[in-house]
């Protein structure tokens, strides 16, 4: 793995303006909204079973973040863990900013005692096989919006 020198942390409040670009970035199915982005950010920062992350480099500048969530099964017997959104910036793809990134929301969901976490994805499947995480669904979804 590649020499990684950012620090994965718990979003703040502050970190608002440097992760609305990548978010903006991340969505080829929806186009983020500045103005949904800026109602839900204080929302999720602090919300319960909720983990907001970002990867800070050096000179502080954000180059990634994830955004998860937990809840409880019947299936697992108790709380699973989901991904929703993991994104870095393009020019930090393949440095491990991804993987500490995934590193870190797996430590989260170990401490919540999840069964599982998991994630879908259509363009980084090699990525998440990588990281030991396994096909094993077909993800459907359908527009309400």
């Amino acid at each position: 793995m590649p020499d990684n020198p950012v620090l994965i942390r718990p979003a703040r409040s502050d970190d608002q303006e440097k992760v609305w670009p990548l978010a903006r970035d991340f969505a080829t199915s929806f186009s983020p909204r500045r103005d949904a982005f800026d109602a839900n950010w204080p929302r999720l920062v602090d919300a319960p079973q909720t983990i907001l992350l970002v990867a800070e480099a050096p000179r502080g500048e954000v180059v990634g973040y994830l955004l998860g969530s937990s809840h409880l099964t019947f299936l697992a017997n108790g709380p699973v863990a989901w991904v929703e959104e993991v994104m870095v910036d393009q020019n930090q793809r393949e440095t491990g900013v991804g993987r500490s990134l995934m590193e870190y929301a797996e430590s989260w969901a170990t401490s919540i005692g999840a069964a599982y976490l998991a994630l879908a994805s259509r363009r980084a499947g090699p990525f998440y096989l990588a990281l030991g995480y396994e096909d094993s669904a077909t993800f459907f979804k359908k527009a309400l919006i």
